[in-house]
């Protein structure tokens, strides 16, 4: 629920997210005791430290917390251009391939892209859903052609978008190991 409230519905709570997507910990706190949700400060912290993905961000000064990345509400995270590795990842679900072989990754509600640097972590993205179909960028030629990459603080990598000439697919095979490689043309 803290995602969604710092990713996408601040007034769910009654929340004020700045223009960089900070809130008052404060506010957040008192926004969900508010709606049945009794959190004090210690236990947000160790929320936001155990998240496996990382997803939350507290202030040098512990008094503010923003999401890493994610948002459908307009924020700026000031994060930096830089230079991807060779490959990335995208996981997704069979039902959205498609419509990406058609017109690559696109951001949808969000405001990038996001891609993985392990399979690993893409298949874990893709999984939530079902069986994880991993798609494999290839940021080398994405970049030499000039499209800007983010890394956000979790380490999760932001594009614009991602036409398809840039993705093959890699296809789970449910618990087994095994995976299969198709390009996309």
């Amino acid at each position: 629920m803290i995602a969604r409230v710092l990713r996408h519905r601040p007034e769910v709570w009654g929340v004020r997210l700045d223009g960089e997507g900070w809130c008052q910990v404060s506010d957040l706190l008192a926004g969900a005791g508010g709606h049945g949700h009794d959190l004090n400060v210690d236990e947000l912290l160790e929320i936001v430290e155990t998240n496996d993905k990382k997803r939350f961000t507290i202030s040098t000064d512990g008094l503010r917390i923003r999401s890493a990345q994610g948002h459908s509400v307009p924020v700026d995270l000031e994060l930096r251009t830089m230079v991807p590795p060779p490959v990335l990842y995208h996981g997704t679900v069979r039902q959205h391939i498609a419509s990406i072989r058609r017109e690559g990754l696109r951001p949808m509600t969000r405001h990038a892209v996001h891609l993985s640097a392990t399979k690993e972590a893409a298949v874990a993205v893709g999984g939530r859903r079902g069986a994880a179909v991993v798609l494999i960028v290839d940021s080398y030629a994405l970049h030499a052609d000039g499209v800007l990459f983010q890394l956000s603080t979790n380490g999760v990598w932001l594009v614009e978008a991602v036409p398809p000439r840039y993705i093959a697919f890699l296809r789970s095979h449910g618990s087994k190991s095994a995976l299969s490689v198709t390009r996309n043309r």
